[in-house]
Formats: structure tokens, sequence, C-alpha cells
């Protein structure tokens, strides 16, 4: 790659699981770039949902590097998440028809919930053994029936707060998204609300994103909570981290003890006691 840009370009691996992405350093130019990142970055650049695409070449042994400016700024705290920018960038990106139809032109199909609970099959080996696990894969299973398969919008699949990147211009992205796909946009919003948004705040974080907190949605943000648990758990096993797997395991007991069902009117249980 350095005899692509010329030597005079300092590169230095820009860290992650897949070993593509690179920092790039020279006369006070900075760039961030990918090997073989989707044709879908340049429509998300243009969205303003990822910092800016400069330009994509192609190798001679056939790969494609695309360049991204270089965003000073920081990855979202954990706290962070439940403010209204998070929402309304997330509403943005599930309402964005250009977006989807993009997808549909690379030949994305809709990612349905019974493919999800194929892929944990497949995936989640000997930990089926733990009683929490299996808890869990008997729930998805029984409450497969109640989630639809008719509301497909694009979802980023991983909006955990590492993903999410605050720069020192103030300007809020979300990036990483080589797991793009067309699903249920209760997959990102389970991940969000049940993960870092509190049960007070929700009804209002999701008027911000464009639902409305009904039973159904509730029903299919917890399912869809459920299994992207199952398998982050298995990704950690897989890559021996061990601590992060087992304290995974305990927010899935977590969350598969959570009982607040929705009444017809939108409220919580809770909600309602407290009149």
């Amino acid at each position: 790659m350095e005899h692509f840009l010329g030597g005079d370009w300092e590169i230095t691996p820009a860290g992650g699981v897949t070993g593509k992405a690179f920092f790039a350093r020279h006369g006070g130019k900075e760039l961030f770039l990918k090997r073989n990142s989707s044709p879908f970055l340049a429509m998300l650049s243009a969205e303003g949902i990822v910092p800016k695409l400069v330009w994509t070449k192609r190798l001679e042994n056939g790969d494609v590097i695309s360049a991204q400016h270089w965003m000073n700024g920081r990855e979202l705290a954990p706290g962070e998440m439940e403010s209204g920018r998070v929402a309304r960038l997330m509403g943005k990106i599930h309402s964005s028809n250009p977006l989807l139809s993009m997808l549909k032109r690379l030949g994305k199909q809709p990612f349905l919930p019974s493919m999800m609970l194929n892929e944990i099959y497949s995936r989640i080996g000997m930990l089926y053994t733990h009683p929490d696990v299996a808890a869990a894969v008997r729930f998805l299973e029984t409450q497969l029936p109640s989630v639809p398969e008719s509301q497909f919008v694009v979802c980023h699949g991983d909006v955990n707060h590492h993903n999410w990147l605050l720069s020192d211009e103030d300007e809020l992205f979300l990036i990483d998204w080589d797991g793009a796909m067309i699903a249920d946009p209760a997959m990102d919003i389970g991940t969000l609300l049940f993960g870092y948004v509190e049960r007070e705040k929700w009804t209002d974080w999701l008027l911000e994103c464009g639902y409305d907190l009904t039973p159904s949605f509730f029903r299919r943000m917890k399912w869809y909570a459920v299994a992207q648990m199952l398998l982050s758990i298995e990704w950690n096993r897989d890559k021996s981290r061990f601590h992060e797997m087992n304290r995974m395991i305990a927010a899935l007991h977590g969350l598969m003890l959570d009982d607040h069902n929705l009444f017809g009117n939108g409220e919580t249980k809770q909600d309602a006691f407290k009149k």
C-alpha cells in the first residue's frame, strides 16, 4: 500500500478485528484507509452518516482501497448513547430510501428472524449446555411467531457505543458498516434501548427516532436484543475473551428476567404502578 500511495506517506494499522483498516499521514494530511470496503460507503458518505469519502482506487491485485477524511474525535461513552442526537441519526438511517435502494442494488435480501435463529443454531455449539443460553434459545423459538417479517429498513447491525464517532467539530457519525443489512429496525433499536437507555426515557427516545413504544415493538426489540447477545457471547468465546463472555452471559440472564410487558396504551407495569 505504501507503493500505491507513495513513499512519503506514513501508513500504520488502525486496529480492528479484520486488519483491513489503516491510517495514512503525509504533510499534514490524514486519511483513513480501508481495504475492500462496500460500495455502500459512498452512499453513507453522501448522506453524512460516515466521514467524507475522498476517493476509491483499485490495486493491481484487484483489491479496492477507500480513503476517507480522518476525523479527530472520540467514540461515544455509554452514558451518551441515550442522547437525542443518537436517536435522530438512527431514525435518519432507518427512514432513508436511498440507502435502502443501494443495498437492494448490491443484492442484499431481507435478513429474516428465522435466518437469525438458524445462524444462532449453527454457531453457539457447546454454549447451549449453559442454562442461560439454553433458556434464551427457547425464548427465541417460542416468540418467533410474534416477530413479523414485513417491516424492513437499512440496519447497521452493531450499534454499540464503540461505533459512534463524535468529531472535534461536534459532528456525529455511525461507522463500521461491514455488517449492514436489510432487516427489522427493532434489531438496531433493541440493542440501543436495552443496552444504554434508561427505561423511563424510552418513549421520548423512540419518538426522536420516529417510533412508538407499542407492545409489538417491545416484543420485537427484546427478541432481537436476546438474539444479538447470544451471537456476541459466541463471538467472545471464539476469540477466547472469556471474561467478556461471562459478563455478557450475566447480562443475558438479566435481560431474560425483564418482565416489563407493555399495556395496550404503551405504558409499562412500572409506569402504571407510579399512578
